[in-house]
């Protein structure tokens, strides 16, 4: 993801989390982690091949050898079509490259379709945190996966990634 993202990334984000939709500010503090040699984000785009349009981003903070998958979103229309995957695979990867340990996240209580995502992955449940998600007062549920670089290879070998990688 690169500063020119965040205009359309903002677009999908409050089309897709209209009620907990992040800022431009919080992505602008996100993406300027991701740079150098420093480095402690990492954030990818996916594409429409057709039209050239954003269809999905995601974003994972690495910390130590624990990593956290920040955000993920699929634009509807690409929902079904493993575009979400491609992008978790691409966190796994620079999870592997941050020499991360563990990768945790959060999902809504709410959100099977995530939630069997994360589960194929190999993602298993931890616990939650009660009203994590703002407002609305919605549950989180807390998934870690132990092995980053083998989840990635052993479940996503054959996928192929479609991602603006910046």
């Amino acid at each position: 993801m690169r500063w020119w993202d965040i205009g359309p990334v903002l677009e999908l984000e409050h089309e897709l989390f209209p009620d907990d939709a992040w800022s431009a500010g919080m992505f602008w503090s996100e993406l300027a982690h991701a740079r150098g040699p420093q480095s402690t984000r990492r954030y990818v785009v996916a594409e429409d091949p057709a039209t050239g349009g954003l269809v999905g981003y995601a974003g994972l903070a690495a910390s130590g050898d624990l990593a956290d998958v920040q955000t993920i979103a699929v634009a509807r229309d690409q929902w079904g079509t493993g575009l979400g995957a491609r992008l978790l695979t691409e966190l796994l990867r620079a999870a592997t490259a941050f020499e991360c340990a563990e990768v945790l996240l959060e999902v809504r209580v709410d959100n099977t379709r995530a939630q069997k995502l994360y589960e194929r992955f190999g993602f298993e449940p931890i616990g939650f945190r009660r009203g994590y998600y703002q407002p609305g007062n919605v549950d989180a549920l807390v998934m870690r996966l132990t092995d980053p670089a083998q989840a990635r290879t052993e479940r996503t070998e054959h996928t192929e990634s479609s991602e603006s990688n910046g």
